[in-house]
Order: structure tokens, then sequence, then C-alpha cells
């Protein structure tokens, strides 16, 4: 087929409608057919978008024995040699997604509707109480196919993380996953196989306590890569696709491909060495050939970022390495806890970076979530601080790249003006540095915030084509101190020979009157 034939399934779900409409597929069923190999209850975590819910429909394709949707695929090789393959079992998939459940009785009325479809399919009367008909389904669906049923669970946290600021919301649909999901453990005889999907593994949700024997998966090496692409994935798939955006964005192919993994790869979900990219993202950014923020676009996490800012978080940890945390820390996430970092984790804006034993250390995973992240939390920072403001990161950019100076002190002063303090507790050192990490790090690739050198450590270097920029700053200390520090520290030495205009910049902000009080500048060289 040729390549403008090759369609690329980009927000497609649906395992029979990918297969069926000739999209392209990156063949997962290897895993499928190793975990359908026992009975046990399988539970897996993983962020929006990642692909749980087609991983969840492939399966329920293999159950329903829909032999035709897997030619060629590594799963008909593997069960060629099975008399007992391919054969239809009764299925109940649970899908919560594309709901709203803003409402009390929301999460009641999804499962109605779903037990509805399935009542009317097996000719079962309806009955009262939702526990009951589940039951009762489990039990009729046995009897008339002669096999035990499969239950598929996806995304069943959407209901409680959708109602996560309303905790009243989030007790009544626990209490009603409670009296309903405990049937899968009452009514065990009748179940062949179980895999839950979710963003968050709740802590204290039946679901999980009640299936004593449920194997989390999210952490295990041999299921690292069942959702996300791999660089084999990717590198063997996707080879026509990655030449042509190559050739269109004026990059050779390996300069595409090393922008491709710094943008959308970078997920760990195990401690070991098996790193996957974001397959929205990335199939998004094949199929326009271009780089974007387009899994980060998807939902901006609205309350992560007003907790970060709420317990005045250190946002320069995202960076440098600090952040660390273990495997049951990050699973079992409760709405009590004040710790933003599971969380932050589960969802897919941080992601393990470093392990050592049980210890893991966290961090963003790519240049996508890093920039977009930060974004998105600027303006909690910083008001009116917008595109076309005239104190924005593009307009910073812009008087950085310009060698305009005054433009760029104008901007860092209307930007600390800004800022806006909203508890009494956290210092001014607190917010300024954030501040400063938030809008040197959004200037990009070419900024190095705390360099270190054989003498110290610069405040921060931006780098552009023509003009280098050591900072120093300092806290209700003189901006010539500053530049003295610049000097007797020799930062500048290592820039000895380059041809650039190199500039020391001491800035000086003031506690008391919370602003940009000090600037002085001097040429080197």
């Amino acid at each position: 087929m040729g390549l403008k034939g090759r369609k690329l399934p980009v927000g497609i779900q649906s395992f029979e409608k990918i297969i069926e409409n000739d999209n392209v597929y990156v063949d997962k069923t290897e895993y499928i057919y190793n975990l359908v190999q026992t009975n046990v209850p399988y539970f897996l975590s993983r962020p929006r978008r990642f692909g749980k819910s087609l991983l969840l429909s492939t399966m329920k394709a293999y159950w329903e024995g829909r032999k035709e949707l897997f030619k060629g695929l590594k799963i008909e090789e593997l069960e060629q040699d099975n008399p007992d393959a391919w054969q239809p079992y009764p299925v109940f998939y649970f899908d919560f997604n594309g709901k709203n459940y803003q409402s009390g009785q929301a999460l009641e009325t999804v499962l109605d509707g779903l037990l509805n479809e399935w009542e009317e399919l097996y000719e079962i009367k309806k009955e009262n109480g939702l526990e009951e008909r589940f039951k009762k389904l489990l039990r009729v669906a046995y009897e008339q196919i002669g096999k035990r049923c499969v239950v598929l669970v996806d995304e069943y946290d959407k209901p409680l993380l959708e109602t996560m600021e309303n905790k009243d919301f989030v007790e009544h649909n626990k209490a009603v996953f409670k009296g309903f999901f405990s049937v899968l453990k009452s009514e065990d005889a009748y179940i062949r196989f179980i895999f839950i999907t979710g963003v968050t593994k709740f802590s204290k949700v039946s679901i999980f306590s009640d299936l004593n024997q449920l194997e989390d998966i999210s952490f295990d090496e041999d299921f690292a890569g069942i959702c996300g692409m791999t660089e084999e994935e990717v590198e063997v798939t996707f080879e026509p696709e990655l030449s042509r955006m190559a050739k269109e964005r004026n990059l050779s192919y390996e300069n595409c491909r090393e922008r491709l993994r710094a943008t959308y790869d970078g997920y760990h979900f195990s401690q070991g060495n098996q790193g996957v990219y974001n397959p929205y993202s990335l199939l998004t950014s094949l199929k326009k050939r271009r780089f974007g923020s387009f899994w980060y676009e998807t939902g901006t996490p609205t309350f992560l970022v007003h907790r970060l800012r709420e317990i005045d978080f250190d946002v320069r940890r995202f960076d440098d390495r600090t952040l660390q945390s273990t495997e049951s820390l990050l699973s079992d996430y409760r709405v009590e806890n004040p710790d933003p970092v599971p969380l932050l984790y589960q969802t897919g804006y941080l992601t393990i970076v470093e392990s050592d034993d049980d210890v893991l250390t966290l961090g963003f995973p790519n240049e996508e979530v890093r920039y977009a992240f930060l974004q998105s939390l600027m303006p909690e920072y910083v008001s009116e601080c917008g595109s076309g403001s005239g104190k924005d990161i593009f307009a910073l950019k812009r008087h950085i790249e310009n060698g305009d100076l005054e433009s760029v002190k104008s901007v860092l002063i209307a930007l600390f003006a800004s800022i806006t303090y909203t508890t009494s507790d956290a210092p001014f050192e607190h917010y300024f540095q954030t501040v400063i990490h938030i809008v040197f790090t959004l200037l990009g690739k070419y900024v190095f915030c705390e360099l270190h050198t054989s003498r110290g450590r610069i405040d921060c270097v931006v780098e552009t084509m023509k003009y280098v920029y050591l900072f120093e700053f300092k806290r209700d200390e003189s901006a010539k101190k500053a530049i003295k520090q610049i000097e007797d520290m020799h930062y500048a030495d290592i820039y000895a020979g380059d041809k650039r205009k190199i500039y020391m910049i001491g800035v000086e902000f003031d506690s008391d009157t919370k602003q940009l009080c000090g600037w002085e500048v001097l040429n080197w060289g």
C-alpha cells in the first residue's frame, strides 16, 4: 500500500475499527496471550490516552473469539496449536469513559444502562438492585454459553477522578463501587478472567480490597511496554512516516528521530530499562508531521496545578532529581493525601527516571510534558502573563535572541511585579525562585539553570546563536555584588574563545517591595 494510503489511528480506541479500516496497528497481542493463560484478576494503571482502552478492546475481541481480526498478528501464531482457542466467552465490558459524573446518581445511571443492554441480550427480566442484577447476569450467561464470564473494566476510576473536588461525590461513588464490584468476589465461580484499568489505584475502593488475589502489573518489567510504544516498535512500524516527516521538516532522519525521542519518549513504568513513547502524541505528530503538545492539550491538569500552588510546592524539584518515592506509595492513592507526587506520577506528568533498590527517583518524562506543565503553572504565580501582554515568555525569548537587554529587564520587572502572593506563610524567596525557574525553563533548550563549573555554580546561563547571558540573582543583596561574584568565580571562563557576545548580568530582588530593584550588566571579553 502506498504511503498516502497508510492510516494512523489517532484517538481510535476500538481494535475492531483499527483492523477493519486497515489502520496501522502496533501488535500488542503477545502480552494478551501471556495474560489470558491464567485465571488471575489483573489491574493496570497507566496515564490517560496511553492505549488502555485499545488494550481492553483487543482483549474483548479475543474473548469473543473473533479470530478474523487477528490475522497475521502474534497471538494467531501463538494459538495455532491450541484446539480450544477462539471459542467465544460471555464478555461484560464496563467502559467508564466519556460520561459525566457531576451528579449524585450519575454512576448508577451508567451501570444501569450497561446492565439493561446485557439483560436484553440474555433475555433476563430486570430486577431491583444493581448488585443482584449483575449476579444474575453472570450466572445466566454462564448457563446459556456454557463458559465462565470475562469481566473487563476500563477506566474504573473516572467517576472518582472527575469528582475529586467534591468529596461527597467521591465517597458516594466509592460506596456504589463497594456494593457493585463485590459481586466479582462472591460470583468467582462464574468468572474466567478479570482485567481492570485506570489512571489511579485509589485506596480503600472495594474493587481492590475484595479481590484478594488481584495482581497489579503496573510496575512489572514484563508488562512495561503493554501500553505506549517502544523504540523498536516505532522504528519497525513507522519508518515510512518518519522518513516523510524528516523530509518535510528539513531534518535528517536521525535528527527527526532524536527530536521525537526528546519530545514524546521517556516514560518508564518499571525499574528496568524499557521506556515507551506517549502513543497519542507520537501518532498525532507523525500524522500532522510537526512537533507539538498534543497529549497535554487534551486535558490540562487544572486541579493538580492548583494543588501545587496551594501547598507552595517547590517546582524546581521536578528537574533536580530530589523527588523520590516507592512503588507502594505511588500505586496506593488516597484522596486525603496532601502529597501530590503519587497522582502526578499516575497521571503521567512524572515518570521513573532512576531507581535504586526500592527507591524511585521521579522527573518529567520528556519535553512535551516539561514545557506544557510549567506553562500551565505559570499563571498560578504571575497574573497577566499571557501571549501578547508584553511580559510573556515569547516576548522575553524574542528580546534575548535580539540582544535587547533593556527590554529583557522590562519584561522581568513586569513579570515579578505581577507575582500573586496568596499565602502569608510562604516566603518571598519561594515565589521569586519558582518564577525564575519556570520563566527560564520555558525559554527552551538554550537555558541552563544552576550550571556547575570548576569554580562554583552559575544561577542561570542563556545561550543563543549570537549571545551568551550569565545571570546571577541576589535577594536583598546588590546587583553589583552579583556581578562581582561572576567575576571573582570566573564563571565566564568556560566561554573563552567563544565568538558570541558575552553578557554578565546581576539581578537584585527586594523582599520588602517584592520587586526586581537592581540590574547591572557587564560585557565580558
